[in-house]
């Protein structure tokens, strides 16, 4: 469900149907298919038949600091996924089951204030501790992914990239490719070797807006009566524009600290 307070009792952060997922990646040239739900992998009791399709979610994670992070971890079993869940609120413990059964996992959208504040320790942490990092997300904007990018070559953190789509018509339009794979299991392994070319576009104020409007779309059909709230759409282009100018704001602050132009400076200890 939607996260935003009041919507999330009757809106979904996505209506997509699974399987209207795949066949679009299928039409768009992709050999393997993987779906990253938040805290979920509910798409394999419709996907899990198709031989080029893998279990992966984007797991909501409580930080040793406190902070909030998400993380993408790939190719995964059912099992897996509910270990997963019961740790993720203790990072220490998420991390080092990862670790126990080699799974490759990523720390996405860094540059990102959709998960809050972070502290100097994150990203020391992300350092540390996280094997690859998302350097191109088709949801952010440019200037988050680049500094994702930037931030990926300094610390020699192998790249993804995903669309992060939220309606059927932003999926696929990011995506990781491995040169020379045969398989599924050469993938991973090159994509954790680092040999991932992230292709696709960066977001932008229409593009989330468009996405947004698709989102209240599907919700107006699947529940007629949320057609009372429809009078506050007017505020949509506002508060969507004060979004875009808080997500520029926070990838700069954190960019100038972190991939400065010549050696890196002392941080202060937090940030919004």
């Amino acid at each position: 469900m939607c996260t935003v307070p009041l919507l999330n009792r009757i809106c979904k952060e996505s209506y997509t149907e699974p399987q209207e997922a795949y066949e679009k990646l299928k039409r768009l040239g992709m050999d393997l298919v993987t779906i990253t739900d938040h805290d979920s992998i509910g798409a394999v009791d419709e996907l899990g038949r198709h031989a080029d399709f893998f279990v992966s979610e984007e797991v909501s994670v409580t930080l040793a600091s406190g902070a909030r992070a998400h993380v993408g971890v790939y190719d995964l079993t059912e099992r897996q996924h509910v270990e997963i869940q019961r740790r993720r609120d203790d990072c220490d413990a998420l991390l080092a089951y990862f670790s126990e059964h080699r799974l490759l996992f990523s720390i996405n959208h860094v540059f990102s204030s959709l998960t809050g504040s972070r502290r100097t320790a994150d990203f020391d942490l992300f350092l540390d501790r996280f094997p690859a990092m998302e350097t191109r997300n088709a949801a952010m904007l440019p200037a988050a992914n680049r500094a994702a990018e930037a931030l990926s070559s300094r610390w020699k953190k192998p790249a993804m990239g995903g669309s992060d789509a939220h309606a059927l018509r932003s999926v696929g339009r990011a995506f990781t490719e491995v040169r020379g794979a045969r398989s599924k299991e050469e993938y991973l392994r090159g994509l954790a070797d680092g040999h991932g070319v992230v292709h696709g576009g960066s977001g932008s104020y229409f593009l989330l807006t468009a996405e947004v409007l698709s989102i209240v779309r599907s919700l107006l059909k699947d529940k007629p009566a949320a057609w009372a709230i429809t009078p506050l759409l007017a505020l949509l282009p506002v508060v969507l524009l004060l979004n875009y100018g808080k997500e520029l704001a926070f990838a700069h602050y954190w960019r100038s600290r972190l991939v400065p132009q010549s050696g890196l400076r002392a941080v202060p200890e937090v940030a919004g």
